[in-house]
């Protein structure tokens, strides 16, 4: 068991002492002095921590707390508004304690004043539910609204996750075997951020900046397969293999020269050529190295085949595609389309979705593709009509 394995579980034994016994009794103190000796042994180590709970899983920074599977006070914490611990290295047993005492407040159904409530934002053990530090449309939280979901708003970054992905393509590049340890991490980490809203604000599909756009589109594509897979009422497991293998969709990018992706212009049969091996390289670098995974090869290798057999490479004999496939195919035109790129103006996220629905039934699944459009209306995206002259025609390289 990890320090910070240790250390929640301990946390959940003190939490369900605090509810036996009343403030000043000496079982509750000892439980409470066990906790925080096993805080500060995960202190000794790092200035900050931070652990999330969603979905029923306890994440430490941006590791799945694998070590936890089926721990009970990880949905018990969210249910209450605690998603979010985040703990700076100048704790105290006094701090921790006042945390102790709000969080078993959440639980029992009691609240403090906004007051209070302030000034425990500023200690340096806190909690609350997570939000998004990504600009989103869309109204804050008012301060009320705040109230009723924590002390305050913890607010999540992806630029980690952007990097790591930067650093995954990279190892890839360089001939290194995939390290599907990092890549279940930033899943893990991006399923906590699309959570964090309730909502389902797909946050990351507001960031595009352009260099960067393999990158975030990865992120998006895999961040959109775990909302669909969860719209389709799929278990956990799979919502979590489907947002690798959104993850790893385009990975045989890496053997397409850099000035190519970026290129403004219409390509020329031969760099088209080129551009469309990018499936069949993926598969053979997910399969080729340790760690590849046999779905997230198969997706790969799938996600521009149309439902109808038309697209890209060509399946001898003709078969249907993998379910995992259909999805993340319908996920990575969304976000393509509502990217700008070099050839063209992003679409508006209504735009879209008319462009999904109308290929429902040829070249995307009519099921998931109905799914998809109910997940995103329902997400509470901002959407600027565009008028049908200003429509940007499709590119498919």
């Amino acid at each position: 068991m990890t320090n910070e394995g240790s250390f929640l579980i301990t946390l959940g034994q003190a939490l369900a002492t605090m509810g036996l016994y009343a403030d000043g009794h000496p079982a509750r103190e000892r439980v409470i002095d066990a906790s925080f000796e096993h805080l500060l042994a995960v202190m000794a180590d790092t200035p900050a921590v931070q652990f999330s709970f969603i979905g029923g899983e306890a994440i430490v920074g941006p590791r799945p707390m694998t070590e936890l599977a089926g721990w009970e006070w990880a949905a018990r914490l969210a249910a209450a508004g605690v998603e979010r611990i985040e703990v700076d290295a100048e704790v105290t047993r006094a701090s921790y304690v006042q945390f102790m005492e709000e969080v078993w407040a959440r639980l029992a159904g009691t609240s403090v004043g906004s007051s209070e409530a302030r000034q425990l934002v500023r200690s340096p053990v806190r909690f609350g539910a997570l939000r998004l530090d990504t600009p989103v449309d869309g109204p804050e939280l008012s301060a009320a609204e705040a109230e009723t979901v924590g002390l305050g708003a913890i607010r999540v970054s992806i630029a980690e996750e952007l990097e790591a992905v930067s650093w995954m393509h990279g190892e890839v590049e360089r001939g290194e075997n995939i390290p599907i340890m990092e890549v279940e991490a930033v899943v893990g980490s991006l399923s906590a951020s699309m959570h964090a809203e309730r909502r389902l604000l797909l946050p990351l599909l507001t960031i595009k900046e352009f260099d960067q756009y393999t990158l975030t589109h990865s992120c998006n594509v895999a961040m959109l397969a775990m909302g669909l897979s969860e719209q389709l009422g799929l278990d956990s497991g799979a919502v979590r293999a489907f947002g690798v293998a959104g993850l790893l969709h385009d990975i045989g990018k890496v053997r397409i020269p850099h000035e190519l992706l970026i290129k403004p212009g219409r390509y020329t049969d031969e760099e088209r050529a080129v551009i469309r091996a990018h499936p069949v390289e993926g598969a053979r670098l997910i399969l080729g190295r340790p760690g590849g995974s046999d779905l997230a090869a198969v997706v790969a290798y799938e996600h521009h085949i149309f439902l109808d057999g038309r697209g890209y490479p060509t399946l001898a004999p003709p078969r249907a595609c993998h379910y995992a496939s259909r999805i993340i195919h319908v996920c990575d035109v969304y976000d393509a389309l509502c990217t700008e790129r070099p050839y063209r103006k992003a679409w508006a996220p209504d735009e879209a979705l008319a462009y999904i629905e109308q290929q429902a039934g040829t070249e995307l699944d009519p099921a998931v593709s109905s799914a998809f459009g109910v997940m995103i209306r329902g997400a509470n995206i901002s959407r600027t009509p565009m008028t049908e002259a200003a429509r940007p025609a499709v590119a498919t390289p």
